[in-house]
């Protein structure tokens, strides 16, 4: 196993239950410590399903997953207290008692360990990830009276306050106001070089492709169908994918 690989899927396919076929079939994929990536591709391509895989969420239909070195299947946990991941889709009741700071906080818990209480110095993290998206003043509010842009930066700064090697962001800009639109996506450019992490974020806008990604995968019907420079991948997007693609028959 090549330590300088962040993630290495070889031959992948995991399904979801009650589902007869796979979500993403025999994929193959590496990259490298330190990349910025974007995963692109048309509706129930597999972008999702790609990265919960990579954190160990779905099990395995087969072949297999190393994140930084560990087979995802027998330290799925362990890799976990590594990457930072913000989905997509995440439900909050108005009714949800937590505040957005005991959101942020969540981020904190895989090092503390079990039934230990935040100490000073993660609250400090937590009110500091929160400030880099402009919501420390939102801090003690419950986040299901928050709006929806405002709770996307708060799963932001989740993920950040864990202070991942690896960041996994599924369409994280897509509730956004236009302001945050361009600022949050140029202060995660920094963060990742800053600290050295290796970034994937899922996108259905490619506009927004930053100037420091250099490699672009795309997904259709469950398979990576291009993977490249970005120029090169989306010159695949401006003519329509392949029915056999989209289905993925």
């Amino acid at each position: 196993m090549d330590m300088n690989l962040a993630i290495y899927l070889e031959g992948v396919s995991t399904i979801y239950e009650g589902e007869r076929r796979p979500a993403i079939k025999d994929v193959s994929l590496s990259i490298k410590r330190g990349e910025f990536v974007y995963v692109v591709g048309p509706n129930a391509s597999g972008k999702t399903t790609l990265l919960e895989t990579i954190n160990g969420l779905l099990p395995l239909y087969k072949g297999r997953v190393f994140v930084l070195g560990y087979n995802i299947q027998t330290h799925g946990r362990k890799v976990r207290r590594e990457v930072g991941y913000v989905p997509q889709d995440f439900m909050v009741d108005p009714g949800e008692p937590y505040t957005a700071l005991d959101v942020v906080l969540m981020g904190r818990y895989g090092n503390l360990g079990i039934l230990r209480s935040p100490k000073e110095e993660d609250l400090e993290k937590a009110m500091e990830t929160m400030r880099l998206m402009g919501i420390d003043d939102q801090a003690k509010k419950p986040i299901g009276k928050l709006s929806g842009g405002q709770q996307q930066k708060v799963m932001i700064a989740r993920a950040l306050a864990k202070e991942p090697k690896i960041l996994l962001m599924d369409e994280p800009f897509s509730n956004l106001d236009p302001e945050s639109r361009e600022r949050i996506p140029e202060l995660i450019e920094r963060l990742h070089e800053e600290r050295g992490l290796t970034t994937i974020i899922v996108t259905h806008d490619v506009r927004r492709i930053s100037g420091l990604c250099r490699r672009v995968i795309v997904m259709g019907g469950g398979k990576i169908v291009a993977d490249g420079k970005p120029e090169d991948a989306l010159a695949l997007l401006e003519r329509p994918l392949s029915p056999v693609f989209i289905r993925g028959a």
